[in-house]
């Protein structure tokens, strides 16, 4: 990712923030549609997934200047949702409803450079939290 893809993932989640819960309700609503197979995955109150949800947003979106601190964490995670049930071929389906949502929470300011910076976000993410688990030396 460049800094300026960076900046304005930063600058737009920002934007996201002060609407986080219905961000999220929108997030979990949009991915239950894409995909009804998903929803047995989700066994608690969906509310405060929602909270889980974010807060690793933000974790993610304030650590992308800081990548070596932020690769453990998301591939820990990654793991964790592997225990889950969760299968590499859910991702694209992942990113279209984190798209889809902030297109909604952001209206105009969707604009196609945070869409790219976005996918850009996630796609790094995403194989990071996908990669097999290093093996020791």
């Amino acid at each position: 990712m460049t800094p300026d893809q960076i900046a304005l993932v930063q600058q737009s989640f920002a934007k996201v923030k002060p609407i986080a819960d219905q961000a999220a309700a929108l997030f979990y609503g949009r991915l239950f549609e894409l995909d009804h197979s998903l929803r047995p995955l989700f066994k608690g109150d969906m509310t405060e997934q929602g909270r889980k949800l974010m807060q690793m947003l933000a974790l993610a979106v304030n650590g992308l200047t800081k990548l070596d601190t932020l690769a453990p964490a998301v591939a820990e995670l990654g793991r964790r949702h592997k225990g889950y049930g969760v299968t590499d071929s859910m991702y694209p389906t992942v990113a279209s409803a984190l798209l889809w949502t902030l297109e909604q929470g952001l209206g105009k300011d969707f604009t196609p450079a945070v869409k790219d910076a976005w996918v850009a976000a996630y796609t790094l993410l995403a194989s990071v939290m996908t990669a097999p688990p290093a093996k020791a030396a």
